[in-house]
């Protein structure tokens, strides 16, 4: 499966972490191609069983996305080179009370204890108009140290 569209998101802190009860959590470990001085991402993410290659380009709420599925054999090949630029993290999936679809990153070795949440948007008028709940923190949409390429090229940022 291959998919190309634009992402919209927001991406703030956690300030206090939710009930989960009915979140879904998921593994992720992903790691990136690109160097820091690139100006496009393309990343490998095993998210549970699921095997994806990612290409993102732009910054800040809205950003080019081209995913496709490979293979094992296909990250096999290409996980050796993202050595030194990865990240790994439990992501929850859930709905807000209005319907609203979240994701809630717990990320987990050099990055912990960071917890960070998105949401996507189909609008640009849509995320403009989101009010996030109490359990959300600071918004760090386009914050260049909250980017996951960032994170597992540098680290994670300071405490806020």
């Amino acid at each position: 499966m291959t998919t190309e569209a634009m992402e919209i998101e927001r991406k703030f802190l956690v300030a206090a972490l939710p009930d989960l009860g009915a979140a879904k959590p998921v593994a992720v470990r992903q790691g990136y191609l690109t160097l820091p001085a690139d100006s496009v991402e393309m990343r490998l993410r095993q998210k549970g069983s699921k095997l994806l290659m990612t290409l993102k380009s732009g910054e800040g709420m809205a950003r080019e996305e081209r995913e496709t599925t490979i293979t094992q054999e296909q990250f096999d090949i290409f996980w050796p080179a993202t050595g030194g630029r990865r990240i790994e993290k439990t992501r929850w999936t859930g709905n807000l009370s209005d319907g609203t679809v979240y994701e809630l990153d717990i990320f987990e070795g050099s990055h912990a204890p960071l917890r960070l949440v998105e949401v996507e948007f189909d609008s640009l008028a849509a995320a403009r108009s989101f009010t996030p709940p109490d359990w959300f923190g600071s918004e760090v949409t386009g914050e260049r140290g909250y980017s996951n390429k960032v994170m597992a090229l540098e680290g994670a940022p300071a405490s806020p």
